[in-house]
């Protein structure tokens, strides 16, 4: 990349380097940055290849893959090397085009690829399959010598866990939790989570002891319930058909075939003298 530079003013040259590594040192941390720096850089100084590649390994990171397959399609003119192959491949698949992704998987570029080339390109094919729901195919796709090594390679741990994850896929738990353990082994960078799936596999759940506890939820109060209404005593009703007695007044006749009422003591008292003074 240095030499590339020098093709360029002293001043231009400098400004492109310190965007290009930024890119690098923030690419996996912080994508959408490294983005950033790298279409400075692009703007700067886009007839060179290095700056071209770097752009598509930016824009691959933040899923733009119309725009890194452009910028590795042009990289690849200018140096004419089929290093790019499996990532432009990988392209295909995250622009949802899984059988272009494996045509260039049997392309003759793949020959001109090296060892590490060669088992990103069968990582590439073998997601392709999935894509396309061939899940058993793709576990075919990934057995080769380089997954039978016993070396640890740099690539070993990527492709011991796509194994893992193809064979998990078709059901088979087992031999899916041996290569995940396989993968573990070979990660001496941390570059997969294979400790995570084992863990998932045991049915093992990690807590972080770090973790502020959270505060225990307190009880709602209970809800106050409004006293019942005292409900009026119900009234008192007649039995239907009788009528309530009625007492009669002085004065009143009686009502046909009714026994006249009888006088009141003072009365009959009074007219008591007037009886005798008629002899009786």
């Amino acid at each position: 990349m240095r030499q590339e530079l020098m093709s360029l003013p002293k001043t231009l040259a400098d400004d492109v380097a310190k965007n290009l590594v930024m890119v690098a040192k923030l690419l996996d941390d912080e994508p959408e940055r490294a983005y950033e720096y790298s279409r400075v850089a692009l703007r700067l100084a886009s007839r060179v290849a290095a700056v071209r590649e770097a752009a598509g390994f930016a824009s691959y990171a933040v899923a733009k893959y119309a725009e890194a397959l452009a910028e590795f399609r042009a990289a690849r003119r200018m140096t004419g090397t089929a290093d790019l192959w499996p990532v432009m491949a990988d392209c295909e698949r995250g622009m949802g085009r899984p059988e272009r992704a494996l045509a260039m998987a049997g392309e003759p570029e793949v020959q001109k690829l090296d060892r590490a080339g060669q088992v990103e390109m069968r990582l590439v094919a073998a997601g392709a399959r999935r894509d396309m729901g061939q899940a058993d195919a793709a576990v075919v796709t990934l057995q080769s010598p380089e997954l039978a090594s016993q070396s640890v390679q740099p690539w070993t741990a990527r492709l011991r866990y796509a194994y893992a994850d193809a064979l998990l896929a078709v059901g088979r738990e087992d031999e899916a939790r041996e290569w995940f353990a396989k993968a573990l082994e070979a990660d001496q960078g941390g570059t997969t989570d294979a400790s995570d799936r084992l863990a998932e596999l045991d049915g093992v759940e990690f807590v972080d002891a770090l973790a502020p506890e959270e505060p225990e939820e307190l009880a709602e109060p209970e809800e106050i319930t409004e006293p019942e209404e005292i409900t009026e005593p119900e009234e008192i009703t007649e039995p239907e058909g009788e009528e309530a007695p009625v007492e009669n007044k002085a004065g009143d006749e009686p009502e046909d075939g009714a026994e006249p009422a009888a006088e009141p003591a003072e009365t009959a008292q009074a007219d008591r003298p007037e009886r005798e003074a008629d002899g009786g």
